[in-house]
C-alpha cells in the first residue's frame, strides 16, 4: 500500500512540474544538421562527378595506387561506408576511396567524390577516430564543392596542368585547372583557401559527431601534424593551411550538441595499420621520377588496380603507359619560319613546325613539337598561361608563389641561381632558371633539365602571365635563339 502512494505522489509532482513549466522535462538539445552546400554557378553536378573522373583517370597515370582487393583498402572502403551514410540523399555524392601507397602523410578528394588517402596517413594515425577525421575533412571538401565553387577565380594556386608533366590534350586541362585541380609528374595538387579548410573542419565534425567518432579527435590529429612538422611539415598541411586553432574551434562548434559515447578505435584498424606497414611505399620523389617514366601507369594496370569505370583520358586508356621519351634534337629542330598564335589574353609567334595546343577560355597553351609531347610530360616546348594572385603585394611575391606551386607539383625541381628582371615589350618582368629531370632518357636514366620561366604583370590585382621554357639541358641553348625570339613576340593584351 505505502508504495502505491509513493509511486502516486511521484506521479503527481511529474503532472505539476509539467503544469508548471510546459515541455520542460521533453525539451532535448538539436544535434547538429549539415548544412545547404549550394550550387556553384557554372557547372552542374554531373560535370563535377564526370571531371572527378577524368581527374582518377590521370591519377593512376601519375601515382601508385593499390588494388580494390588489398586488404588496407577494403578498411578504408568499410570506414567509409560507415562516414557516407549520414549525409542526406539529395547532398550525397558517389563517394569512393582509394590508398596511395606514397609514405608522406596527405589526402586529396576530387569533385565528384573520389577520395585517396596516403598509406603514411593510415600509418600515422593513432586511432580509427583520427583517420575518420581525415576522410570525413576531404569528403566536407566535396560535399561543399570546394573545388566548383573557385572555378571562376583565375589563381597562381590553379597553375596549369600542363607545367612541367601534364599536359593532357583537348579541354581537360583547362577545365581541370579551372577547378583548382593540379596532376604533375606524380603528383596531385589542390590547394584550398583557409576559409575552405574552416568550413570543411566544420562540416566534416558534424560527419564524424552523426557517425559516432569524436569531432575532436579531426582536429587533434592534424595539429599533432602541425608540431611534428616543424618549419617542414606534412604536404597535407601546405595543401590544407591551418585556418587558426583547429582544436579550439571545433570545441566551440560542439559545445553545445547532445552528449553521446563515442567510437575511438576498433580492431579492424589495429589489422589494417598493421597490414599498411607491411605494404611497399614509396616518396614523393620516388613517384615524381615513377610518373615520367609510365611506370605507375604499367604497375597499376598490371596489378588490376585502374577501376573498370575509370573514363580514358588524355587520349588514351588511364592503364596505358606513356613510357619514357627517347627522343632527340634531330626530331624536334624547330623551323626558322614562325607563325602567329591569338589567344585572348596574348599574342606570340612560334615555329611552323610545332603544334599550339590548349583551353581557349583560359589562355592556357602548351607550343612544342609532336615529337617532345608524350601522354604524360613535355620534354621539349613552352608553357603559356595566367591567372591571379590576390595574396601577391608584387610580382616578385607572385613569381615566387608560382615558383612554390610548380615544385609542389614536382618535387625534383629546384631553383638555379638568383631571379632576374628582364624587360619583354616594355613590360617589366621576372625571370628564374629551374633544373630538374627530363622525361628524355639515355641509358635508362633521366636527362637533367632546364626550366626558363618568365613572369609579367597581366592586368590589376595580381594579375600574372607567365611562360615555361623547357628542354633537356644538353639541348637547351640550341633551342634558345629560339625561345628568345618567341619571348620577343610575345604580346599582352
Amino acid at each position: 500500500m505505502k508504495k502505491r502512494t509513493l509511486q502516486t505522489r511521484v506521479m503527481t509532482l511529474m503532472l505539476a512540474l509539467l503544469m508548471a513549466h510546459p515541455g520542460s522535462l521533453m525539451a532535448v538539445t538539436p544535434g547538429p544538421q549539415l548544412p545547404d552546400p549550394g550550387s556553384p554557378s557554372g557547372i552542374t553536378k554531373q560535370q563535377q562527378i564526370q571531371l572527378g573522373q577524368q581527374a582518377v583517370a590521370e591519377v593512376y597515370k601519375q601515382m601508385p595506387v593499390l588494388p580494390d582487393s588489398s586488404p588496407v583498402t577494403q578498411y578504408v572502403e568499410q570506414l567509409g561506408r560507415k562516414l557516407v551514410p549520414v549525409i542526406p540523399q539529395e547532398y550525397s555524392w558517389p563517394y569512393q576511396f582509394h590508398v596511395i601507397p606514397q609514405k608522406e602523410i596527405n589526402a586529396f578528394a576530387l569533385p565528384g567524390g573520389p577520395i585517396f588517402i596516403n598509406i603514411g596517413t593510415i600509418t600515422a594515425a593513432d586511432n580509427e577516430a583520427e583517420l575518420a577525421g581525415v576522410m570525413a575533412h576531404e569528403m566536407s571538401h566535396v560535399y561543399m564543392q570546394h573545388s566548383a565553387k573557385q572555378a571562376s577565380k583565375q589563381s597562381v594556386a590553379q597553375a596549369i596542368l600542363g607545367v612541367l608533366g601534364g599536359v593532357l590534350p583537348g579541354n581537360t586541362a583547362g577545365n581541370l585547372a579551372r577547378l583548382g585541380i593540379q596532376i604533375g609528374a606524380g603528383a596531385m595538387f589542390m590547394k584550398y583557401s583557409r576559409a575552405d579548410e574552416a568550413q570543411a573542419d566544420a562540416v566534416g565534425a558534424i560527419i564524424m559527431y552523426k557517425a559516432g567518432y569524436n569531432p575532436k579527435a579531426m582536429a587533434e590529429f592534424f595539429q599533432k601534424l602541425e608540431q611534428q612538422g616543424g618549419g617542414n611539415g606534412p604536404q597535407f598541411l601546405s595543401d590544407h593551411p591551418n585556418p587558426g586553432n583547429r582544436v579550439a574551434s571545433v570545441e566551440k562548434e560542439i559545445q553545445d550538441w547532445p552528449p553521446k559515447s563515442y567510437l575511438s578505435t576498433s580492431q579492424a584498424f589495429v589489422r589494417a595499420k598493421q597490414e599498411a606497414t607491411r605494404v611497399k611505399a614509396y616518396t614523393a620523389q620516388q613517384i615524381a621520377d615513377g610518373a615520367k617514366q609510365g611506370v605507375w601507369a604499367r604497375q597499376n594496370a598490371q596489378g588490376g588496380a585502374v577501376p573498370a569505370n575509370v573514363p580514358a583520358s588524355s587520349g588514351g586508356n588511364a592503364g596505358a603507359p606513356s613510357g619514357p621519351m627517347n627522343v632527340s634534337y634531330e626530331q624536334v629542330r624547330p623551323s626558322n619560319n614562325f607563325k602567329q598564335l591569338q589567344q585572348n589574353a596574348f599574342s606570340i609567334a612560334y615555329p611552323d613546325n610545332w603544334q599550339a595546343s590548349g583551353d581557349q577560355n583560359s589562355g592556357a597553351v602548351t607550343i612544342a613539337p609532336q615529337a617532345g609531347v608524350t601522354q604524360g610530360a613535355i620534354a621539349y616546348g613552352v608553357i603559356v598561361a595566367g591567372g591571379q594572385d590576390p595574396n601577391a603585394s608584387s610580382l616578385d611575391q607572385a613569381t615566387q608563389d608560382l615558383i612554390q606551386n610548380m615544385q609542389q607539383q614536382n618535387p625534383g625541381l629546384r631553383v638555379s641561381g638568383n631571379m632576374q628582371s628582364i624587360q619583354v615589350n616594355g613590360l617589366q618582368g621576372r625571370s628564374v632558371i629551374l633544373r630538374g629531370n627530363s622525361p628524355v632518357q639515355r641509358n635508362g636514366q633521366p636527362l637533367p633539365e632546364r626550366d626558363w620561366v618568365i613572369t609579367l604583370p597581366y592586368q590589376s590585382g595580381g594579375g600574372l602571365l607567365y611562360l615555361v621554357f623547357i628542354a633537356p639541358e644538353n639541348d637547351f641553348d640550341r633551342l634558345r635563339p629560339t625561345y628568345e625570339k618567341m619571348l620577343n613576340s610575345l604580346q599582352v593584351r
